[in-house]
């Protein structure tokens, strides 16, 4: 039996080659990885796995001006029918760049609000697919799956569209396809899905529903609830270090609270290097109380330039640069983890007291160590960088609200309730411990460790 996997970004390198996905594959499996990695990345990750997967590169997608507008066209569509918070704030987001690139935009939001309804999204996916299917990239995709004869194509990301002409030469040929919704997000905080894939894998009860609502075309029996390998380095004790051993590799003090500051990209999080400045202030100031030390670990696909500053103020400050390699800085589709920094993360969530962050996933990485979490929720910049409270802008999100609502973590509002909160934290853990447990049992919907088993699992079904 052949799988085909589609790996088209580094998330995904981390999700299903770093983690225990293609080592848990059956005997009579052989998997074919098509990738997006990068030559000098990509000898370490082979030499990890034997015979019975051969790899391929992911072919360049050329798309035709016909296709790109089709394509945006279709993503605005499914934004302005949908309609949520985060998808009116990016499809109102300023137009820049040259006079053509706004042009095309102009164009495309004006055809997705005309066809904002499920049936003319139909029309124009079929018009975008069958554009793309003229392209060369489909035929050479089909040669290689009449070679390879796989029983299913399996994209581990909903999102980019260079995995789109692998999945219409496998529909060409009746293999079935499916997908894996990577984040908790990414239904109700982006546009539309990248291809007509059959099968779709989510993580929870929760993510299927949000699933149903926004993608009605969708068959119920389709959708198929895993959980996600995300978070299964969570459940492997051989990753984690001791305590001492922890704090020996990030030299710091065992004796002292630890907070972790988790940083955003630049577009969501632009004052990060600000708040960790505050952060920093509150505890030479002596309002944080116990003395904690500081570690701060911005996203993987910053470089962490634009904390140089803050780190020359306090020098005390640990600094946790992600082994990511950056082939593109600034693109997540264009950067690849190290496995070295998956376990660094399993740690670092593990042994931290205390995690500060502006909305991000990391409230769920901490929240499943049962960590308390603060989310910033103040400005530093007045008036505020987005033309609102950051309050406003992000914490009535879809996505985020059941954290507010299962008061999964508290929100700093202000420098003072910034303080108010981390010695709350640090004084009792277990405070707001149920809010963390019915977060996660919403959002993951399979205890840790068990995914990679039913994605498999899920997989042999729809191949049979």
């Amino acid at each position: 039996m052949n799988f085909v996997v589609l790996i088209p970004d580094g998330v995904g390198v981390r999700n299903f080659l770093f983690g225990k996905f293609l080592s848990e594959l059956d005997a009579d499996v052989r998997a074919h990885v098509f990738h997006a990695i990068p030559d000098d990345a990509l000898g370490a990750i082979r030499s990890e796995f034997g015979p019975e997967v051969e790899w391929h590169p992911l072919l360049t997608y050329r798309q035709t001006e016909t296709v790109l507008v089709l394509q945006y066209a279709v993503t605005y569509a499914q934004m302005y029918w949908a309609n949520t918070m985060a998808m009116r704030r990016i499809r109102n987001a300023p137009v820049r760049g040259s006079w053509k690139n706004r042009a095309l935009t102009h164009a495309t939001k004006v055809l997705g609000r005309a066809g904002a309804n499920p049936k003319r999204m139909r029309v124009l996916d079929a018009w975008h697919y069958l554009a793309v299917a003229r392209l060369p990239e489909v035929e050479l995709y089909k040669r290689e799956l009449v070679r390879i004869k796989p029983s299913v194509l399996f994209c581990s990301h909903q999102r980019p569209s260079i995995v789109l002409p692998a999945v219409l030469a496998a529909r060409s040929l009746g293999i079935p396809t499916a997908t894996f919704i990577f984040s908790w997000d990414n239904i109700t905080s982006k546009g539309r899905i990248a291809a007509p894939f059959d099968h779709y894998l989510v993580w929870s009860e929760h993510m299927r529903g949000e699933l149903l609502r926004y993608y009605p075309d969708i068959p119920a029996d389709n959708i198929h609830i895993v959980g996600t390998p995300q978070f299964e380095p969570y459940a492997d004790p051989q990753m984690l270090w001791s305590r001492r051993e922890f704090f020996e590799r990030i030299g710091g003090d065992i004796h002292r609270p630890l907070i972790c500051y988790s940083g955003g990209d630049r577009g969501t999080c632009p004052e990060d290097q600000e708040h960790v400045r505050v952060l920093m202030e509150l505890i030479r100031s002596g309002q944080i109380k116990r003395n904690p030390q500081v570690i701060v670990r911005p996203v993987p696909v910053d470089n962490g330039e634009r904390y140089r500053t803050v780190r020359a103020m306090f020098p005390e400050m640990i600094f946790a640069q992600p082994s990511w390699i950056h082939t593109v800085p600034g693109d997540w589709s264009r950067v690849f983890p190290t496995r070295q920094d998956i376990q660094f993360l399993a740690n670092l969530t593990h042994h931290a007291d205390v995690n500060v962050n502006l909305g991000s996933t990391m409230t769920l990485d901490f929240g499943l160590h049962d960590r308390p979490v603060v989310n910033i929720a103040f400005d530093v910049a007045d008036p505020p960088i987005f033309g609102m409270p950051v309050w406003d802008y992000y914490y009535f999100f879809e996505h985020y609200r059941p954290v507010v609502e299962l008061g999964a973590a508290r929100f700093a509002r202000s420098r003072n309730q910034l303080a108010e909160h981390v010695n709350a934290y640090l004084d009792d853990p277990s405070l707001d411990r149920a809010g963390r447990k019915n977060l996660a049992s919403l959002q993951v919907g399979v205890p840790l460790g068990e995914s990679n088993r039913r994605i498999i699992d899920t997989l042999r079904a729809i191949s049979r």
